[in-house]
């Protein structure tokens, strides 16, 4: 099995090589049989839905989108970049300067609409509107024929995908579709059962209420001492249970939707786009140059592989409940695809990788390409600093009001 090399990854992007696929077989940490958490949407529901695999069909669940994958990697580059594995230029707006430390830094990497987003969108550069400078005009003017300055200061939007459609142009402003795709889900589910109990030690029983409501955002048993409402003491919830105060015993249960299932196996794949990165030019100074595109690409995909293999070797532990380990049985790899579907396998592990995208860099940096060492530090505005200071203490405003 042949190892990347930048060499070999540069003849990659001459060739007729269409993907980079990987193809991960997985299986709870705890073992076969060992119940795992999917992510719940709207009213309490998993994702399910029948695939067809190994050419049959098979009932499957969502374990972690496409855009929670991305999320995972782009953390994983951004650890990366400060533990000074990588180098990558970001955007980052520093909260701590607008006495907001608690929130600290917001990056290109974890905005949800990287360059486009809002919290960027709504903040300053050298005391002038993002949008309006230098740096966020980029975002006016960038097309697939012209990718250079997004290149220059967030890369990893032309990885991950991005969309201004919060911008002036709306939903006509400037798109790039994702290069990088993963998704994990498991295989041949069985829904389980999730049991419910509490035995309070305190032996506080139902009866021991009604709990009311105190100015001061506790609770009391004594009417009098309560907030008066309507001519009444306030009761705690909706009944002024003990519950309410999560106080008491619960009843053992086994009712809900959120039971977890169990799987004979988890898929993770993970597929790189060398088609859409043909499509991406990199002019300098008005002029398209082959080679220098060909830079570019080489960076892209090596950042989509460093991304990757970071974010795997991290381990997947997606959530409380839904720790998945490699299935050794099954040995993941990754492929070259061919436009005729053939495939050839290499190795990658990520500390090669980082050094790939280094060595990626200094070629195409040589070049004449964009490429910002230094982050590009924003400030919030006035707005959006208030904004979140207002959120913030309605947010405990609330919680105070419901305790």
């Amino acid at each position: 099995m042949k190892t990347l090399t930048l060499d070999y990854l540069e003849r990659i992007l001459k060739d007729n090589t269409v993907a980079i696929r990987r193809s991960a077989r997985l299986q709870p940490a705890g073992g076969a049989g060992d119940k795992i958490f999917p992510p719940t949407y709207e009213g309490g529901q998993y994702a399910l839905e029948d695939r067809i695999i190994d050419g049959q069909p098979k009932h499957c669940v969502l374990l972690d989108s496409v855009q929670s994958q991305a999320n995972r990697m782009e953390l994983s580059l951004l650890e990366a970049h400060r533990s000074k594995d990588i180098n990558l230029p970001l955007v980052e707006v520093d909260f701590a300067t607008a006495g907001l430390p608690e929130v600290g830094m917001i990056t290109s990497l974890d905005a949800p609409h990287r360059l486009a987003d809002a919290i960027l969108r709504d903040s300053l550069n050298n005391g002038v509107k993002f949008r309006s400078s230098a740096e966020g005009k980029i975002l006016d003017t960038a097309t697939l024929a012209n990718a250079t300055g997004i290149f220059g200061i967030c890369p990893t939007a032309l990885l991950f995908g991005l969309w201004d459609s919060a911008g002036p142009r709306g939903g006509m402003g400037t798109k790039f579709q994702r290069v990088l795709v993963s998704e994990l889900f498991g295989v041949e589910i069985v829904p389980g059962v999730r049991p419910s109990s509490r035995l309070d030690p305190l032996g506080i029983v139902l009866n021991a209420g009604p709990i009311y409501a105190t100015s001061d955002g506790g609770w009391t048993t004594n009417g009098s001492d309560a907030i008066q409402e309507k001519g009444k003491p306030k009761l705690v919830g909706k009944d002024g249970k003990p519950s309410e105060i999560n106080h008491g015993n619960v009843t053992p249960s086994t009712k809900g939707n959120h039971g977890g299932v169990t799987i004979s196996h988890a898929l993770q794949v993970t597929v790189i786009s060398i088609a859409a990165l043909r499509r991406l030019r990199f002019p300098l100074d008005g002029t398209t140059n082959l080679d220098v595109d060909r830079a570019a690409r080489v960076v892209l995909t090596a950042l989509g592989l460093c991304a990757a293999t970071l974010s795997i070797e991290q381990g997947c532990d997606l959530r409380s409940r839904c720790l998945l380990v490699p299935d050794p049985g099954y040995p993941a790899a990754w492929e070259l695809v061919r436009g005729d579907g053939n495939s050839e396998a290499f190795t990658l592990s990520a500390t090669d990788a980082c050094t790939l995208l280094k060595d990626a860099v200094a070629a195409a940096t040589a070049l004449g390409l964009p490429w910002c060492k230094e982050s590009l530090i924003l400030t919030p505005s006035e707005g959006l600093a208030a904004l979140v200071r207002k959120s913030r203490d309605l947010s405990m405003q609330v919680s105070a009001e419901g305790n």
